[in-house]
C-alpha cells in the first residue's frame, strides 16, 4: 500500500504542472490535445510550453515550464483531477511523464510503458516488457523518450525498445549489450537527436550508443573507458580498464547549434579499493561532449580524477548563455555529486569556473586537486 501511495502521489504532482486547463471540450481520447489552450508568445529557447516533450523538458535541461496558469497565489488550491495505477508497485515510479500533444508517456520500474489520456487519465495503451527467466538485474526505468512515431525505452537487461507511438506496438528491439555476460544495463532516458536515438549504458565498460530511430541499427558506441591503442589509456594501471565500468546513468543534453551532445561518466571500479587502478582513470567521473553524427568525442572534462568516493557525473547538463567577463558565451552549468558545481564553456570545454554549495567539503586540496591523487 505503501508503494502504491508514492505512484498516485507522483502523478497527482506531475501531470496537473504540465498540462493546460482542464476543459469538458478538451479532446477526445485519441487526440486529446487537439483542442488544448497552448501558449502563443514565443518561448524562451530552453522552455516548455503545454508539452512536455523530453526528460529535460528540452534538448537544454532547463526543466523550465514557460506556462502561469499555476502560479504562487493558486498553487494552493491544487486538487487531484484523476489518478492512474501502473500495477508495478514493488519498486516505486522514477519515470518523468513525458507529454506530447496531451497524452503522457511513462514507464514503471519494470519497464512497462503506458499512455495516457492527459484529460481524463483513460489509458490508451500499455506494454509490459517481459525479460528472459532467470533476469535478477534490480528494476528500475527513468521514463521513455517520444520520437519519429515511437516511444522508446531501455530495459534492465540492456535492450532498447521501440514501440508505436500510437498503438503501443512494438516496432523493432536490439540488444545493447549480453546481460547474461556483462551484466550491464540502460538506466537512463534514451535521448533522440535528429534520425538517431542515444542511449547511456552499464557494463564492464560503459558506453554512450546510438541507434537509427527508423530500423534499430546500431550507428556508433563510445566507450566511457579508453581501450588499446586509444588516447586516455594511460591513465589505467596495468589491465584495470577492461573491468574500470565507468556507466553512464542518466541521459545527456543536446545543443543543435553546436550540434554537441554531453553525457555524463560513472566513478571507476572498483570504486574504494584503488590500489589496483593507479591514475586518473580517464573517463571516469567526466563530462564528455560528443559528435551526435560519428559518436567522436570532441571535449572532455573530469570533474573527479581518480574517484576514490563514488561521486561520480551525473545529474542534468544545463545549457545556457550567459554573458561571462564582458564576453557572450555558450555555458554549460553542471552540479556534481562531491559538492561542487562546474561552469563550462560548452563548445570548447574551456573550465570558466566552480563554486560549492555544500557547507562542509574536504576533499579537495589548496591546490584544487582531490586529497586521493598522490598518481
Amino acid at each position: 500500500m505503501t508503494h502504491r501511495a508514492h505512484i498516485l502521489l507522483l502523478l497527482f504532482l506531475a501531470v496537473p504542472t504540465l498540462l493546460p486547463a482542464q476543459r469538458p471540450n478538451a479532446g477526445t481520447a485519441a487526440n486529446p490535445g487537439r483542442n488544448q489552450a497552448r501558449t502563443t508568445a514565443p518561448l524562451p529557447r530552453g522552455a516548455t510550453g503545454a508539452d512536455w516533450p523530453g526528460y529535460g523538458g528540452t534538448p537544454l535541461a532547463w526543466r523550465y515550464s514557460a506556462l502561469g496558469q499555476i502560479n504562487s497565489t493558486n498553487v494552493k488550491k491544487l486538487a487531484p483531477v484523476w489518478s492512474f495505477e501502473t500495477g508495478d508497485y514493488l519498486d516505486g515510479l522514477l519515470s518523468t511523464p513525458i507529454v506530447v500533444d496531451g497524452i503522457v508517456y511513462l514507464s514503471s520500474a519494470s519497464s512497462y510503458v503506458f499512455a495516457l489520456n492527459g484529460t481524463t487519465g483513460d489509458l490508451i495503451w500499455q506494454y509490459k516488457y517481459e525479460p528472459p527467466v532467470g533476469v535478477t538485474a534490480a528494476k528500475k526505468s527513468r521514463g521513455v523518450a517520444v520520437g519519429d512515431g515511437k516511444v522508446f525505452v531501455g530495459t534492465r537487461d540492456d535492450y532498447l525498445i521501440a514501440l508505436d507511438q500510437k498503438t503501443g506496438k512494438e516496432v523493432w528491439k536490439v540488444a545493447n549489450g549480453d546481460w547474461t555476460t556483462c551484466r550491464c544495463g540502460i538506466n537512463g532516458i534514451p535521448l533522440i537527436i535528429k534520425d538517431k536515438v542515444l542511449v547511456g549504458a552499464t557494463g564492464p565498460r560503459g558506453n554512450v550508443t546510438a541507434y537509427n530511430t527508423k530500423t534499430g541499427h546500431r550507428e556508433w558506441r563510445f566507450y566511457t573507458i579508453p581501450g588499446e591503442g586509444e588516447q586516455g589509456k594511460e591513465t589505467w594501471d596495468e589491465d584495470s580498464w577492461k573491468y574500470g565500468e565507468a556507466n553512464v546513468w542518466t541521459t545527456g543534453s543536446y545543443d543543435p547549434e553546436l550540434n554537441l551532445t554531453y553525457w555524463g561518466a560513472g566513478d571507476p571500479r572498483p570504486v574504494f579499493f584503488n590500489s589496483n587502478r593507479k591514475g586518473n582513470n580517464l573517463y571516469s567521473a567526466s563530462i564528455l561532449a560528443l559528435d551526435p553524427d560519428s559518436g567522436k568525442l570532441r571535449w572532455h572534462y573530469q570533474e573527479v580524477p581518480h574517484d576514490t568516493w563514488d561521486w561520480d557525473t551525473d545529474y542534468e547538463f544545463n545549457l545556457i548563455d550567459r554573458e561571462v567577463r564582458g564576453r557572450m558565451r555558450k555555458l554549460m552549468v553542471h552540479l556534481q555529486k562531491a559538492g561542487f558545481g562546474f561552469v563550462l564553456d560548452r563548445e570548447t570545454g574551456e573550465l570558466l569556473g566552480t563554486y560549492p554549495f555544500a557547507e562542509h567539503i574536504n576533499w579537495v586540496q589548496r591546490n584544487g586537486r582531490p586529497c586521493n591523487v598522490h598518481v
